[in-house]
């Protein structure tokens, strides 16, 4: 065997179909777009989702619920979270700037504080927002929040 003689099987390749290659080919003319109208022209493309004028799916389909335009979406911060970064950082003082110099949240983000998890440190947080449970939790530990 000899890297000249490599072949694929036999039947496996088939060659392209040359079209608009004159009318002897059997697709010259038109080359396969039949004749005038929007097929037939260059740039010519199909709608997204058209099913050929049958009711499209997204068209059949119910239409639930709505969106809320004036919808304030938080980035939720557990106390399990505040203490490992107090641990992590030897902090006591966390606010909106440091979470967003340290990555913990964007720029943009506005951040809620939620009582999940255990705090046992004294901590200065800052937050746009925070649940009843997270400030008594907070408070109880001999730390402030701030509302911003």
């Amino acid at each position: 065997m000899e890297l000249h003689k490599l072949r694929p099987a036999k039947g496996s390749v088939r060659a392209r179909k040359r079209v608009a290659r004159g009318q002897g080919s059997g697709s010259g003319g038109t080359a396969g777009r039949g004749h005038k109208g929007d097929g037939s022209r260059s740039g010519a493309k199909e709608k997204r989702n058209f099913e050929g004028g049958q009711m499209p799916l997204q068209m059949r389909l119910p239409k639930r619920g709505f969106k809320n335009i004036n919808r304030v979406e938080y980035v939720a911060i557990n106390l399990a979270r505040l203490q490992a970064m107090s641990e992590k950082f030897n902090v006591k003082k966390i606010d909106l700037d440091w979470m967003i110099s340290n990555g913990v949240v964007g720029k943009r983000d506005k951040v809620k504080i939620l009582a999940h998890g255990e705090l046992n440190a004294a901590l200065t947080v800052s937050a746009h927002a925070c649940s009843e449970a997270a400030k008594q939790a907070i408070e109880q530990k001999g730390g402030s929040l701030n509302l911003v």
